[in-house]
């Protein structure tokens, strides 16, 4: 029988990955769902997009750190630090007296959530083989279920009942277990037997596979300086295209665009934005997929209340469809993994995600019953389901081992940028459909057309990805010894 990520030697860690996972589920799903009821009690709903957009913006920040704290001093360091900032932030949310101070609580909430992928990333690339990795991949995303059985419809009755706050304090127990059981775990990985060097200004020294670009630039304490410029500087950009003052609005754009983009091009790998073969391409195409997905996926709750008139607990539905639906296209993939090459997995994760978007758009038309909704979202989170591993897959198989905590920072950072300016330019169109007094409708239309554009385009640039296959696993005596 083929070793697994549940085998003795991996056990501890899978669990302790699978845990931490399931926690962040949790957390992403249930504000989601009582989004629509947080903004009812604090009102702003020019501040709608910003609730999502701000944690991912924080997690840019949290990303870059982990990365390179992955890479030099192992994984438990900065995942203790992430978990502090993520309770800090939860407990700050809970007791929010406003819209803007919850949007700063999320922020601090994301500085600390962006530590987990990365640790859990690092630790993934450098523990479990590369065989092994797409079943991993479709455990972790199987963490998902529980959450997506229970996270929407147990907030939305624990919102209803209780009050929205007991959402994000109730979470604060399941912070302190999941940190109990991956930490020890994550200690013993401690730092690479390689330590990673380089500036912030040069590239890798490490070799790279044959035929791959550079793997990145170097990540000291100048790409935490980049990364803080990198979210300040989108912030003022979605700041600017949600201002109702064109004089106000035109310097925050010009000044965001001024501030992010150089050290956004600093921290990706050389070429991304050029979509260059290997590693960049990779990148660049999971920060577009998740801009698609949770571009739609932050206002399917909205159109289900809004437009639909339907209740949060209906809403939740959605989620848990989704939810659900991206588990299955993971499993999916896992079995495909040695027949299908990334390119082909992608694309078709991707040309599902379209249609999923495509169905939710046209729910929102009075005739159409608010079953479409839900389950064209289900297709949707198929899609990603299908698309997103792979990525993953393809990115730690490029990076050498003493960088793949950097390389999964960037990869981390591309998904990151990606959600929050999906969820953030969807943002910008609600509060201009407010604005000028439009039906929400058509707002949420706008929105969903923007994701489903992104998604198109993606599919199209996602011919460049590397056409590679996983080696089909082979049993072995001791499941680690590729790690």
């Amino acid at each position: 029988m083929p070793a697994g990520p549940f085998a003795p030697a991996l056990r501890v860690l899978t669990v302790g990955l699978v845990l931490t996972v399931t926690l962040v589920a949790f957390e992403a799903l249930a504000v989601i769902t009582i989004l629509p009821t947080i903004k009812d009690d604090l009102g702003g709903l020019r501040l709608y997009g910003w609730v999502t957009s701000a944690f991912f913006l924080g997690t840019l920040v949290g990303i870059v750190v982990a990365g390179d704290q992955a890479d030099r001093r192992g994984p438990a360091p900065p995942y203790v630090l992430g978990i502090l900032l993520f309770a800090a932030g939860l407990a700050i949310g809970g007791l929010a007296p406003s819209m803007l101070v919850l949007v700063l609580a999320r922020a601090l909430q994301g500085i600390g959530a962006g530590a987990i992928p990365a640790t859990a990333y690092a630790a993934i690339g450098r523990r479990y083989p590369e065989k092994l990795r797409p079943r991993l991949f479709a455990v972790l995303s199987t963490a998902w279920v529980a959450p997506g059985l229970l996270g929407p419809a147990l907030s939305a009755l624990v919102a209803t009942h209780l009050g929205w706050r007991y959402v994000f304090l109730g979470l604060l127990p399941l912070v302190l277990l999941a940190a109990a059981l991956a930490l020890p775990a994550l200690r013993r990985l401690g730092p690479p037997s390689k330590p990673a060097s380089g500036g912030a200004a040069g590239l890798d020294d490490t070799a790279e596979p044959s035929g791959s670009p550079p793997v990145a630039r170097g990540c000291g304490g100048a790409s935490l300086l980049d990364a803080v410029r990198l979210a300040v500087g989108t912030g003022a950009l979605l700041a600017g295209l949600t201002s109702r003052s064109p004089l106000l609005a035109l310097p925050l754009v010009a000044a965001g665009t001024l501030i992010g983009l150089r050290p956004l091009l600093r921290l990706l790998p050389r070429g991304t934005l050029r979509a260059e073969h290997g590693l960049p391409v990779a990148i660049l195409s999971r920060g577009l997929l998740t801009f698609a997905f949770f571009g739609a996926d932050t206002y399917v709750p909205l159109a289900i209340t809004a437009v639909k008139g339907r209740s949060t607990a209906v809403a939740s539905i959605a989620v848990t469809a989704a939810t659900l639906m991206w588990t299955l296209g993971a499993w999916v993939q896992e079995r495909r993994a040695t027949a299908w090459s990334s390119r082909r997995l992608v694309r078709s994760g991707l040309a599902v995600v379209v249609a999923g978007i495509a169905a939710v758009a046209v729910s929102l038309l009075e005739p159409v019953p608010v079953g479409v909704a839900i389950a064209g979202w289900g297709v949707g989170g198929f899609g990603i389901g299908l698309a997103y591993s792979p990525i993953s897959v393809a990115v730690l198989g490029l990076a050498p081992v003493a960088r793949q905590g950097r390389a999964s920072a960037q990869l981390q950072l591309s998904d990151t940028l990606g959600t929050a300016l999906g969820a953030g330019l969807g943002g910008v169109l609600i509060a201009a459909g407010a604005a000028a007094d439009w039906p929400q409708s058509v707002s949420l239309a706008g929105a969903f057309a923007l994701s489903g554009a992104v998604a198109l385009a993606n599919l199209v640039l996602a011919r460049r990805l590397p056409d590679r296959k996983v080696a089909a696993q082979q049993p072995t005596a001791d499941p680690t010894a590729q790690a």
